[in-house]
């Protein structure tokens, strides 16, 4: 099979031939279509946050078709939409038990990101017990990031607590920002989205923003109170997490209330602790999502709830342009991987 291996950080991907897995007795092989990329992808070839042992395949946002299944495997069969949920949990300790298995402390790995490899590739294995069925009306660039974009935004709502009426930040309008910005609407609350150009401003109003604030034109947290009536934000939810975006943030909100930190960087950020406990504000951190947030996300863009997010192709082959293409901040939404077969269905669909 052809993969885009990931052999030294900081370097290219080598896009090569590898042998196609071979699925265990409860495991499935995936011919993947299309896989798409982040900001995930670009830290890890940066070596930060996840470094896996290299060589290695990264890509956690990979939809495709069943194409076989071990011997014990009965809820899916070949030629079975599927897309996948990626964390290797036990299913065994407190917080699986609980519907909190993204964070689950015995998690053997992360497809695309930690010991398991992932979609920059023409096939993948997986556990069966992690595949969520995808309708056929779903296209599957739009499939595909329902694994990572799609369920890290109906997650962190859900973290947030946003609900009917409240005045909600979104700090970023990528890929992330954009679904939220979605969902915020949905939840019936109002979006005041922070962008950085006039291109993502008309972005942002695309994706249903309410008001749209230019960081490099705006003092946000004054914005945000004169939008509010003096009061502040419910809650702010942070696609960025970097100092300056969570230092504006946790001066935007409202007392009682809640900083969402989706994003993240290597940079740290201080807390005026009197504000923070006088005020009784929270911070709360998201990853991810759980696997019924997975199901529900399919189920959101099925329905046509969600406008897709997905502004650029490429062919698996030119995944090092792509990521370029994304290191550059040139991608408004999300950009997408199609493998060959991925490229022949999605020219059928």
């Amino acid at each position: 099979m052809k993969a885009a291996v990931l052999r030294a950080f900081k370097q290219p991907l080598q896009v090569e031939e590898l042998e196609t897995p071979i699925p265990g007795p409860c495991e499935v092989l995936i011919q993947v279509m299309a896989c798409g990329s982040d900001g995930t992808d670009l830290k890890m070839i940066d070596g930060f946050g996840y470094t896996p042992e290299l060589p290695f395949v990264i890509g956690h946002e990979p939809a495709g078709i069943v194409a076989e299944v071990g011997d014990q495997v009965t809820d899916f069969k070949p030629g079975d939409r599927i897309v996948t949920y990626n964390f290797f949990y036990c299913g065994k300790c407190l917080l699986c038990r609980t519907h909190r298995e993204q964070i689950c402390p015995n998690m053997t790995g992360v497809l695309g990101a930690r010991q398991k490899w992932g979609g920059y590739a023409e096939y993948l294995r997986m556990p069966a017990r992690q595949l969520v069925r995808v309708p056929s009306n779903v296209p599957w660039p739009d499939a595909a990031v329902c694994c990572d974009a799609v369920i890290t935004s109906v997650h962190a709502l859900d973290r947030g607590n946003v609900k009917l009426g409240e005045s909600i930040v979104v700090v970023g309008i990528g890929g992330v920002g954009s679904v939220v910005t979605q969902l915020v609407k949905l939840a019936g609350a109002r979006a005041l989205v922070v962008v950085r150009s006039s291109r993502r401003a008309e972005w942002a109003r695309e994706m249903g923003a309410d008001e749209i604030l230019n960081s490099q034109e705006t003092n946000i947290p004054k914005a945000v109170h004169e939008l509010t009536d003096g009061l502040g934000a419910d809650c702010v939810i942070d696609c960025v997490g970097n100092e300056e975006t969570m230092t504006y943030g946790f001066d935007c909100l409202r007392h009682g209330g809640r900083l969402v930190i989706v994003g993240y960087t290597p940079e740290h950020y201080p807390l005026n602790g009197k504000r923070l406990a006088q005020n009784e504000l929270e911070i709360i951190g998201t990853r991810c999502g759980r696997m019924q947030d997975l199901v529900n996300s399919v189920h959101l863009v099925a329905e046509g709830r969600i406008k897709s997010i997905v502004t650029d192709l490429y062919p698996l082959e030119e995944a090092n342009e792509a990521l370029a293409f994304l290191r550059a901040g040139k991608v408004l939404g999300r950009v997408v991987l199609l493998t060959p077969a991925g490229r022949q269905a999605v020219g059928r669909q």
